[in-house]
């Protein structure tokens, strides 16, 4: 890697947002030190804005005015605190003699510098797989990421799901507690390539959140045959590059858990139904579930109650099945559901009050009518979000 000491200026938001956002990859901790800091690499293309942790890369190209080319390397969290703190003038930064000097307006930092032949090279970006929609796809990583599990002594299920499949992508995750699909629209590369892999749940959720809006978003894992087998993904969004190890381990076959059929379904205007959840559950317990009655027109919700403190609330309800129909929820899981929902209205598919409950959009007016055994089929749609209950008592 070349050492020669670089020189450049580049506005101060753009220089800032980029270290912001590379930053984020730096390790909380390391055995490696010198991974605890940032590269920048100068060319007569402009400025690049590295850091890696070994496992995930973030990279980002910045327009710079370049007066000398050449790479350094200067502590990550240091340099991200200082861009954020400068004021709103053009920045300046040289390196010589082993330090980086930065004057920003009347401020100057003068940073000590590592050696640069010491940074490990971040992994190359596999070939092309296909691109999506960018706004889409972080729509669809949203409304999966949410439920996938936080226990990395379950590797498995910290993970995102990435299912290619001709001109269809599709996002899985699950914690066990719940379980979200989305699929969105894919231009292929290869047509005819098929795959799946599993991706850190946490790298698709930083790229979604801040990869901005518009335009679209490459994903790199291969093509044909050799999709998948680097075991790297690369993203591709504007000026913003990662690569993301991905995770080895086996993701459970989760769309058995999806109900054949429903025995209720219920549908709600969201906004109300997250406000009402939210007041209810005031009075729970952490871990103690919000109770949902589904009649003719309502639903009722509670939570609480006998010797402790309790709450009840009732909204308008579109309910179509036998009788009344109550099941229970952890509140913080029925909610996630409800707020990954991209429609105004959500439809609520049931079957047994210790069973699997089922979230879709609503993509119509009307709730759909009964099969001649009484049954109601899933609905059709392009994102589910599948709720384990609470038992409830007695």
């Amino acid at each position: 890697m070349d050492s020669a000491d670089p020189q450049f200026q580049v506005m101060r938001e753009d220089f800032a947002n980029a270290v912001a956002w590379v930053a984020r990859s730096l390790p909380s901790g390391s055995r490696e030190p010198i991974m605890l800091n940032i590269l920048l690499e100068v060319t007569e293309d402009g400025l690049s804005v590295t850091a890696f942790n070994g496992d995930t890369s973030a990279q980002v190209d910045v327009p710079a005015e370049i007066v000398a080319e050449g790479t350094a390397l200067v502590s990550g969290r240091l340099l991200a605190e200082i861009a954020k703190a400068l004021p709103n003038k053009p920045v300046q930064v040289a390196v010589e003699d082993g330090k980086m000097t930065i004057r920003c307006g009347s401020a100057t930092f003068t940073l000590p510098t590592a050696p640069v032949e010491g940074y490990p090279q971040i992994p190359p970006l596999p070939e092309s797989s296909g691109t999506a929609e960018l706004d889409t796809f972080a729509e669809a990583v949203g409304q999966v990421a949410v439920a996938a599990g936080k226990d990395d002594t379950l590797p498995m299920l910290t993970g995102v799901k990435v299912e290619i499949s001709g001109d269809k992508l599709v996002l899985i995750a699950t914690d066990r507690f719940r379980l979200a699909i989305r699929e969105c629209a894919w231009d292929p590369t290869d047509p005819q390539a098929e795959g799946n892999v599993l991706v850190p749940a946490k790298t698709l959720q930083d790229v979604a959140r801040s990869a901005g809006h518009g335009g679209g978003i490459e994903l790199d894992l291969g093509s044909g045959a050799q999709l998948g087998s680097g075991r790297i993904l690369g993203i591709r969004a504007g000026a913003h590059r990662t690569t993301a190890r991905l995770l080895d381990a086996e993701f459970p076959e989760v769309r058995r858990l999806l109900p054949k059929q429903h025995s209720a379904l219920a549908a709600v205007e969201v906004a109300p139904l997250v406000a009402a959840i939210k007041r209810v559950a005031l009075v729970a317990d952490r871990g103690v579930q919000v109770r949902l009655s589904f009649s003719d027109g309502e639903v009722a919700l509670s939570a609480g109650g006998d010797d402790s403190a309790a709450a009840n609330e009732t909204l308008p309800a579109e309910f179509t099945g036998e009788g009344e129909f109550t099941i229970a929820f952890n509140p913080a899981y029925l909610l996630d559901g409800l707020g990954s929902i991209a429609t105004p209205k959500a439809v609520l598919g049931f079957t047994r009050p210790n069973s699997p409950a089922v979230i879709w959009p609503a993509q119509a007016d009307e709730l759909p009518g009964a099969d001649d055994d009484g049954s109601f089929a899933p609905l059709e749609a392009n994102h589910v979000y599948l709720l384990m209950p609470v038992r409830l008592p007695g």
